[in-house]
């Protein structure tokens, strides 16, 4: 995985094999010192084996080597099978170091399968493909901080030529190309979201972080827009607009304080926009900005008074 590491991808070729009781130290006990082994009792008259063999396969190919896999056929391996208790099929057991430490009967979604997948191999001492994506999100959340937008996004895109549905890295090249200033490209990407993470918190803060870059490129001028609400305080559509001003020039604080006048004043203006726009914003913060947390918490305050 050259993206996160330097080092070429392993050949996936050998992770997957079949294995009989003849093979079986060969194959998993001994192999088993390495690293951890993946066994999947099947039978060919087993239908949820038809699909969790396959889901399997699948995340262990994807772990890009840290854990390799045996599938044995129970007809074919009745002694192994009693002495591990085999009972029903599917059954899958984890080896590391000969011993079998982890494992689950039946068949499982994909997530948590990956989530076994993971499990097993961080209990082995390895780093599960989910942290190394996770680790290599946070170096591209760095490079966005420091300014850095394409360095970013092509490491946000490299992330998701992983794993498509990496939400945070999703949400991440979203915010990258808002960065770059390239609004329309920000939008083609949302709008081709998959539906498995379309409402994820890191997608959704994305589509608010676009929708206050939109608002930003028609903003008006702070000191005019200043000046006619201090003339007209009640002049809702001017201080709804030194709000935005406000954000587009930086000062979130002072944005979301207009907003919660506007609110205070007349909360059903405008089809209630101020509300609106006050979420539209914290959507687009961290849940624990202290904006965010005073902001919300001053908006309850009005709203259950």
């Amino acid at each position: 995985m050259e993206l996160l590491n330097g080092a070429a991808s392993p050949d996936t070729t050998d992770l997957i094999k079949d294995g009989t009781e003849a093979t079986f130290m060969a194959d998993v006990v001994e192999a088993s010192q390495e690293m951890p082994i993946i066994v999947d009792f099947w039978a060919p008259w087993c239908g949820p084996c038809k699909t969790l063999g396959p889901a399997l396969e699948e995340a262990v190919t994807a772990a890009k080597g840290a854990v390799k896999m045996v599938k044995i056929n129970v007809d074919e391996a009745q002694m192994i099978a009693g002495q591990l208790r085999v009972q029903s099929i599917p059954t899958v057991y984890a080896f590391h170091k000969g011993q079998p430490i982890d494992g689950f009967q039946g068949a499982l979604p994909g997530s948590e399968i990956k989530a076994f997948i993971d499990r097993v191999i961080e209990a082995a001492g390895g780093e599960s493909p989910g942290n190394q994506l996770d680790d290599a999100v946070q170096a591209a959340e760095e490079m966005l901080t420091e300014g850095a937008a394409v360095d970013a996004a092509q490491t946000f895109a490299a992330i998701l030529g992983e794993d498509a549905n990496h939400a945070a890295a999703y949400g991440g090249l979203v915010r990258a190309h808002i960065a770059l200033g390239d609004l329309d490209q920000a939008e083609a990407i949302l709008n081709g979201a998959p539906a498995e993470i379309s409402t994820s918190p890191e997608v959704e803060a994305a589509h608010a972080q676009l929708e206050l870059a939109k608002q930003a490129a028609d903003a008006g001028p702070v000191g005019e827009l200043t000046a006619a609400v201090e003339a007209e305080p009640d002049n809702h559509q001017a201080r709804f607009d030194l709000a935005q001003a406000l954000h587009a020039n930086g000062d979130v604080e002072e944005a979301v304080a207009q907003l919660l006048e506007l609110f205070r004043r007349d909360r059903e203006w405008n089809e209630g926009a101020a509300k609106a726009q006050l979420f539209t914003i914290f959507d687009a913060l961290k849940p624990n900005d202290p904006i965010v947390l005073n902001g919300r918490r001053k908006l309850s305050s009005m709203i259950f008074a």
